[in-house]
């Protein structure tokens, strides 16, 4: 058996080969050119380094070629390990969701620099563009979910397999939300809820949402909806919900997309409260009302099942109703 981090090596492997083996394909049947996105990607993380790639002419291309698709299998591998990490959180997708998903990731992960980076914009991409894409990425999604998924971890064998219930789902979508607030509430409200987690975990987890609390009322703060923020958010509410879902033996794909989902929303609604509430009350009461509203919605969401293990190496079983 294999443990997570090689099984993702191996999924981002197979993956990227699958990749690399439908563009050429696509080129073979299409007779189209190879893209030079990766080679011109490449050049503009060097300027943004403050990086210039060596050589004149031919040696120079032969490098920026190189280096494009070495960053690419870096890609594939690094995703590759992330999959295997989050199947072994518990969120099991079914194949074809799992394909897309993975497959979408890859995408995003390769366009979202070349958007960033002004390389060039997706939107004006033509429908065969976008097609020539997606193939690929598909092809990778597909690839890595099958493995991911065909060599389970000696611990993912011992894990229940139920399915996540209603109420646990609802529970995920509001921790979701509390970290929409406060971002650490999402891993720490179940991490200081779950009655046998350790005390060096819950006084990291009790100075995580302080020094969140202490920071959100400093001036400068990033908006929680840039770009640079949200991202974190998203992953806090959804390792909320796998975390909730471990406690009750459950697949965590439902409460890991609704821990999701409730960030997104908790981290607009946040804003979105701060800035009308700041047109009547200066704006650190207004967070100290979020500050209680975040931590209301996470023991909401996490006192229920506290006496149920969070931990991977022990397993809860449900009584039948």
């Amino acid at each position: 058996m294999t443990g997570t981090f090689t099984r993702g090596l191996l999924a981002g492997a197979a993956g990227t080969t699958a990749l690399n083996a439908a563009s050429w394909l696509d080129m073979a049947v299409r007779g189209r050119s190879a893209s030079d996105l990766p080679a011109r990607t490449t050049d503009a993380l060097a300027d943004a380094a403050g990086w210039s790639i060596p050589g004149r002419g031919s040696e120079r291309e032969s490098r920026r070629t190189a280096l494009g698709a070495l960053t690419g299998i870096a890609n594939g591998l690094a995703l590759g390990v992330v999959s295997s990490a989050v199947r072994s959180a518990g969120v099991r997708l079914s194949f074809p969701v799992g394909a897309v998903v993975k497959g979408a990731a890859s995408s995003a992960a390769t366009n979202l620099p070349v958007a960033a980076l002004g390389v060039s914009d997706p939107r004006s991409w033509s429908r065969q563009d976008w097609l020539s894409d997606a193939l690929p990425h598909l092809a990778y999604g597909a690839t890595v979910q099958a493995v991911v998924s065909g060599l389970p971890t000696p611990r993912e064998r011992a894990l229940p397999r139920q399915k996540a219930r209603a109420g646990l789902v609802g529970r995920s979508l509001l921790l979701g939300v509390a970290a929409g607030g406060r971002s650490s509430l999402g891993v720490a409200a179940p991490t200081l809820t779950a009655q046998d987690t350790g005390v060096v975990k819950k006084l990291a987890s009790l100075a995580a949402v302080a020094g969140e609390v202490y920071g959100d009322k400093q001036p400068g703060v990033p908006a929680r909806t840039s770009p640079q923020v949200l991202p974190g958010r998203l992953v806090s509410g959804a390792g909320g919900g796998a975390l909730l879902a471990r406690r009750a033996g459950a697949n965590a794909a439902l409460p890991s997309t609704a821990g999701a989902l409730g960030a997104l929303a908790g981290s607009y609604g946040g804003l979105a409260w701060r800035r009308w509430a700041g047109s009547f009350m200066p704006d650190w009461q207004a967070a100290v009302v979020e500050d209680a509203a975040a931590v209301l919605l996470s023991l909401t969401a996490c006192l229920p099942g506290r006496r149920r293990s969070t931990r991977v190496t022990r397993v809860y079983y449900p009584p039948r109703a």
